[in-house]
């Protein structure tokens, strides 16, 4: 585990360096999420690979800073391509999910060298129309305002309430809990800082660089995700290299309901990249 020179908490997994044939991962979760969420889905690739599991800004144990720079997006993008570098992980197969899946996706159109392959699960390009950017952009300050003036715990508990969510009910109600203190470890002031540096409103619209994007993208889309669907078959229409795998008996957050299925498919993309 290290904290690196981007403020960035990453924590590695694998083989020794010398005995590694594949190329590593680098994965990166969603918001309100950490290292914890994703280590589950990813853990049993560093069986033969070295693995990276990223904290992003605002989130688990990476530096808060009262800087909004320090948030916003494409910084935050940079910032992982850095720690990419600083843990000699070029070029990574990237992992992500949500807002994690828009980062990663940013990292393969602002830094093409540091990413061999794309897995982006419930993700999005952005949102191409200036209006809706700007309104979301708004909503998303009005949503850190509420969590900073209510407090983590009532923001957490309306968060885990969104319909995009409903269908992780099938998870259990331990789970549950356990997914609602990992959400509560988070620092309050660094999930604001994140919503409004790197929330999807404020994101750039990366729908017409799809075309730039030469690694390939495995886009992961729950079967019970309607929205993320339709966004994935409108990515594939744009994107030169990429396939489509709509996971069964799962919603948004398809990696934590179906992880097999999510990991098997991820593992055929990294085995067929590598094998060329």
């Amino acid at each position: 585990m290290s904290t690196d020179s981007t403020g960035l908490h990453v924590e590695l997994d694998g083989p020794p360096d010398e005995t590694v044939t594949r190329r590593p991962v680098l994965t990166l979760h969603g918001f309100t999420g950490s290292t914890a969420t994703m280590w589950p889905l990813v853990r049993p690739l560093a069986e033969t690979r070295r693995v990276a599991v990223v904290d992003l800004p605002g989130h688990g144990r990476s530096t808060i800073t009262n800087d909004a720079h320090a948030f916003g997006f494409e910084h935050t993008v940079d910032a992982v391509a850095a720690a990419i570098d600083d843990h000699h992980l070029r070029p990574a197969h990237v992992v992500g999910y949500s807002m994690g899946g828009r980062v990663a996706l940013s990292l393969a159109i602002r830094h093409p060298g540091h990413v061999a392959s794309l897995s982006l699960i419930g993700a999005s390009p952005g949102l191409s129309d200036p209006v809706e950017r700007a309104a979301r952009r708004r909503s998303d300050d009005e949503i850190a305002d509420d969590l900073l003036e209510d407090g983590l715990t009532a923001f957490v508990d309306r968060w885990m309430a969104s319909p995009l969510f409903a269908s992780q009910v099938r998870l259990g109600t331990d789970a549950l809990a356990d997914a609602r203190t990992q959400r509560l470890a988070n620092d309050p002031g660094g999930l604001a800082g994140s919503l409004r540096g790197a929330g999807t409103g404020a994101q750039p619209s990366y729908w017409q660089d799809l075309a730039g994007i030469a690694a390939p993208v495995l886009l992961v889309v729950g079967d019970e995700d309607p929205k993320f669907r339709a966004i994935a078959m409108r990515m594939a229409a744009g994107l030169v290299r990429s396939a489509i795998e709509v996971v069964p008996g799962a919603g948004h957050a398809a990696h934590l309901e179906n992880p097999d299925y999510v990991r098997a498919a991820i593992g055929d993309l990294l085995d067929e990249v590598d094998s060329r």
